[in-house]
């Protein structure tokens, strides 16, 4: 049997299921944001992932990992002595976690972003941001988790990116809302919070529902080899899903976005412990999820007045965090986890990880603003993203018969 062919195939198609999430991200977005906006939510998610992986394989992942491309093909086809190119494979299913980086923000910034100067933060946040702390977990680099290892007694366990991806891009995505500030009509002069309703919320479900299918490559994969694929994994994975997406409804109060995203905090939440902790653990952990993101969302858009569109702040960066800190511990097995993990350690991996992000989203989005901009006029957020920057609308037939 060819153990490296079967690794390949597996992995390709864990990076095929998460490249198809980007239609989910792409989806949601356009479902929530107003109808002018559309075309643009869809076309930023896939040109983001374009960019990305130009940024990602000339500079992230050589940074992460210190594997460069930049050798013939008999080479590249043996890389770190992995045979039939598993180093190749690795980089498209690692590239499908870097692209959700601007996957996530997008949600935040939608509607009112200035398309060329946030590409451009695409580029540094994927080439450069991203995988340091990457590199810091999955990497090795710098001897960080050698460091928490000695420290609190056990490195930093993340198996598919609660913090990694999900804190990271939902706290990266602070600096850049933040920065660019509310939608025109989002909040009055009285501090009242006015409703900006969403277009279409069967395309809202579609992103959703689509998003929760490729998360199972997602986490199953992140195994990175068929041996070590673990049911365990998909079972916490479905408990931490519908765990999130219950306790969305109730405390959403029936609210379809509220019950949709639901399912997602879970999912983010458990990646990070979706190896180690026992079912039950991982369902409450979606709960707690799905909870936090509807009270965490209300915060933001209502007290804080933040105008982040998808809530991607409390259900990316909440959950993450969360999903970080639970694994140590759920994980621990004095709660009928695997063990292998420390509180500590977790918690200060999760902190260093939401500390890089709001720092580096700040600092990012800050410098480009000063220099190019980051947001539209307020005549091209009038008339949408869509006309002022594709000249075209969602739905071009019906407004040419509509005028």
């Amino acid at each position: 049997m060819n153990t490296a062919g079967n690794d390949v195939f597996f992995l390709t198609l864990g990076a095929a299921m998460v490249l198809a999430m980007h239609a989910g991200f792409a989806f949601l977005e356009a479902g929530t944001v107003r109808k002018k906006n559309q075309v643009n939510a869809l076309v930023r998610v896939i040109t983001d992932f374009g960019f990305s992986t130009v940024a990602y394989f000339f500079v992230g992942f050589t940074l992460a990992y210190g594997i460069s491309f930049f050798a013939p093909v008999s080479e590249l086809n043996l890389l770190n002595g992995k045979a039939n190119g598993y180093e190749m494979v690795h980089f498209f299913f690692l590239l499908t976690f870097a692209a959700a980086i601007p996957a996530i923000i997008s949600g935040g910034i939608t509607e009112r972003v200035r398309f060329w100067p946030n590409t451009l933060a695409t580029v540094v946040l994927v080439a450069l941001v991203y995988p340091f702390y990457e590199g810091l977990i999955w990497g090795g680099n710098l001897g960080y988790q050698a460091w928490l290892e000695a420290t609190f007694g056990a490195a930093f366990h993340d198996f598919a990116g609660s913090v990694v991806v999900h804190a990271m891009g939902g706290f990266l995505a602070l600096g850049a809302v933040v920065l660019l500030g509310a939608r025109k009509g989002r909040y009055a002069k009285d501090g009242r919070v006015l409703a900006i309703l969403p277009s279409n919320i069967p395309f809202l479900a579609l992103g959703s529902w689509i998003l929760c299918v490729g998360w199972f490559g997602f986490n199953v994969m992140s195994a990175g080899n068929v041996e070590g694929a673990s049911g365990l994994v998909a079972m916490n994975s479905l408990l931490a899903m519908v765990g999130g997406l219950l306790a969305a409804l109730v405390a959403g109060r029936n609210d379809p976005g509220f019950v949709h995203n639901g399912a997602l905090a879970g999912l983010v939440a458990i990646c990070a412990g979706s190896d180690i902790v026992h079912p039950i653990g991982a369902l409450v952990i979606g709960v707690v999820a799905g909870a936090g993101f509807v009270f965490g969302f209300q915060v933001v858009q209502n007290r804080l007045k933040i105008d982040d569109v998808l809530g991607v702040i409390p259900l990316h960066g909440g959950a993450g965090l969360w999903g970080g800190i639970a694994a140590g511990i759920f994980g621990l097995s004095s709660f009928g986890g695997a063990g292998g993990v420390t509180f500590m350690s977790q918690l200060v991996g999760t902190l260093t990880g939401v500390a890089i992000a709001i720092s580096c989203g700040f600092i990012v989005y800050g410098a480009i603003k000063v220099v190019m901009g980051i947001r539209l006029s307020e005549e091209q957020e009038y008339h949408g993203a869509d006309l002022s920057i594709h000249n075209i609308s969602a739905n071009p037939e019906q407004d040419m018969a509509a005028h």
